[in-house]
């Protein structure tokens, strides 16, 4: 036996054949047991043949899905997953993992689907089933086949293109309360994620670098984002009533961090009151990107800066980039010598060059060979 990750592992070898499995505890007492228990099997000739998950309910995978992975990723991935679990749970109930099948997961997705959810949301769903079966698989050795890997994805259509005029932005911040001015204007200009945004704490924020740096990304990976003199001014304004409790820059009145669903009830208010139609908070960030790339900026840069794993997220982008797309190819013209072309263009119109040799343009300095 051995341990891995705070729980025994049994690593038994039996005519021939190797089983290496999880014991599911920490305590060696109990581990001992369970091995003793898979060894009699082996020699009994009943290991083998067993229902590999017949055994194993529904919540098992979704409470060793929280406990042993959940952990491991962003705080808001963590509660994307505490979300989908619950409408997963409610469905599927007390099944044994063996009676899900692909056409019980395909009607799940009906359900989700007439009860309104977007295409996204139910992809981001079955991704946290699929991925929990597949770790029921490969680590846990509770299944043999992921059910979820036979259904196909929604077709996700989520993208709006759109974004604040000028004219729009100054009617919002108008028709919005100061502290709510102060978000979205730090949000046009730094593009944070929603939660980045209400996380932000004072620790994070380096005034003398005059960047701020986001922990918890969507990605897992930590992203540093420098701050323009806007975004800087609303810090220094900020800092001079922090709160003694709390760390949090964007804290509510209390000084706790600032609840989304207050946030959101907040902005529609104010955009409402603006007239702004067909626009969500998101649309901030979109707004941030889409002004980047109206001024030239290269799509690597304002990939870094929204933090996409995958450069081809930005891609939706890629349209308002004219002038970044024109800078490219007017290098190429700077750079040509146009006196060579004219002085080409001058010889071969001497005469007809395919008659003769002769009359073919030569490279500067080129002599005919003597021999």
């Amino acid at each position: 036996m051995f341990k891995r990750s705070g729980v025994w592992w049994a690593c038994i070898r039996h005519n021939g054949r190797k089983v290496q499995r999880s014991l599911e505890t920490s305590d060696r007492k109990l581990a001992k047991a369970i091995e003793s228990k898979v060894r009699t099997e082996l020699v009994e000739g009943v290991y083998f043949n067993k229902p590999i998950g017949r055994d194993r309910t529904f919540p098992q995978l979704v409470v060793k899905f929280m406990r042993e992975h959940a952990p491991k990723v962003s705080d808001s991935q963590q509660r994307s997953y505490a979300t989908s679990s619950k409408h997963l749970l409610k469905f599927f109930g007390e099944i044994d993992l063996l009676s899900i099948s692909p056409k019980m997961i395909s009607r799940y997705k009906v359900l989700r689907r007439e009860a309104g959810l977007r295409p996204a949301t139910i992809n981001r769903e079955m991704a946290m089933l699929s991925k929990a079966f597949n770790l029921a698989i490969r680590e846990w050795e509770w299944l043999e086949i992921n059910p979820v890997s036979r259904v196909s994805k929604e077709k996700e259509d989520n993208e709006r293109d759109r974004w604040l005029t000028v004219d729009e932005e100054v009617c919002l911040l108008e028709n919005s309360s100061e502290w709510l001015r102060d978000i979205i204007l730090f949000n046009l200009h730094t593009g944070l994620r929603q939660d980045e945004l209400l996380s932000l704490t004072w620790d994070r924020v380096d005034v003398f670098r005059k960047t701020i740096l986001i922990k918890d990304t969507k990605n897992g990976k930590p992203r540093t984002i420098p701050l323009n003199k806007t975004a800087l001014d609303i810090l220094e304004s900020k800092a001079r009533v922090i709160s003694i409790r709390s760390k949090i820059v964007f804290h509510s009145k209390c000084g706790t961090k600032i609840d989304k669903h207050n946030l959101r009830r907040a902005f529609v208010i104010a955009k409402e009151r603006s007239g702004i139609e067909d626009f969500t908070f998101h649309g901030l960030r979109h707004t941030f990107a889409t002004r980047l790339a109206h001024s030239g900026v290269d799509l690597y840069k304002i990939s870094k800066l929204l933090g996409h794993k995958d450069i081809k997220t930005t891609q939706r982008y890629a349209h308002h980039c004219p002038d970044s797309l024109r800078d490219g190819v007017d290098i190429l013209e700077a750079d040509y010598n146009l006196t060579t072309v004219g002085r080409k263009a001058a010889i071969s119109g001497e005469g007809n060059c395919h008659k003769s040799l002769g009359n073919k343009v030569r490279p500067e300095g080129f002599e005919p060979s003597t021999h």
